[in-house]
């Protein structure tokens, strides 16, 4: 189980790392790979009293993140993604994703392992900030509006994620429940995506 949960935060490291990099990409700035893999998992440890963060006593992810994100610093990939539109945008939805759905899944594992209070309202709300923490982050310092209050049902993608996981950990084997909670994320973002789903906006009205 240890090897199924460190694949998986590898592969979430690597998605949300590339995520963060394409955003620094289409806004011209320095690399924000690092931080977008990393942000989640450093809010989750200090909801649950982890001190220092688990991302500062092994380096491994922070160095799949660096590698990641300068990979794609190489000049052609560069080129060829800010100059395909449509292969840009499927890119940054799919890492996104699948980012999000590994890492809400992560903070429940966590949260199951570190904290003493197991309660199913605990375990989703760790593994909801820990899904959407680094994305705000990485939107926050690009300048945009964070994903998690405009597009395509981004919080709701991990809240149903998290609450099925949660759910089904005392019910079936814990990589089933992983599983199904990831793969329930990573759908409905693109189903969200390709339907334009989106919650209900509040419309400029004059006052």
């Amino acid at each position: 189980m240890d090897k199924f949960v460190f694949l998986l935060e590898l592969i979430g490291t690597v998605a949300f790392a590339a995520s963060g990099s394409l955003t620094a990409m289409r806004r011209h700035m320095d690399l924000l790979g690092v931080i977008t893999s990393v942000g989640g998992g450093i809010l989750r440890d200090v909801i649950l009293g982890i001190t220092p963060p688990l991302a500062f006593r092994d380096p491994t992810c922070t160095l799949v993140a660096v590698g990641v994100s300068l990979l794609l610093c190489i000049p052609w990939i560069r080129h060829s993604l800010m100059h395909n539109h449509r292969l840009f945008d499927v890119s940054l939805l799919l890492m996104d994703s699948v980012g999000l759905g590994v890492f809400t899944v992560m903070g429940i594992w966590n949260a199951m392992d570190f904290s003493p209070d197991r309660s199913t309202y605990l375990l989703v709300f760790v593994g909801l900030l820990t899904g959407v923490g680094g994305g705000v982050m990485r939107d926050v310092l690009a300048g945009n509006t964070p994903y998690i209050l405009v597009k395509h049902v981004y919080a709701c993608a991990s809240l149903a994620g998290a609450v099925l996981c949660a759910v089904l950990w005392r019910l079936v084997p814990q990589y089933v429940a992983m599983l199904a909670g990831m793969t329930t994320v990573l759908l409905i973002r693109l189903l969200s995506a390709h339907f334009r789903w989106n919650l209900p906006r509040v419309e400029d009205e004059a006052l």
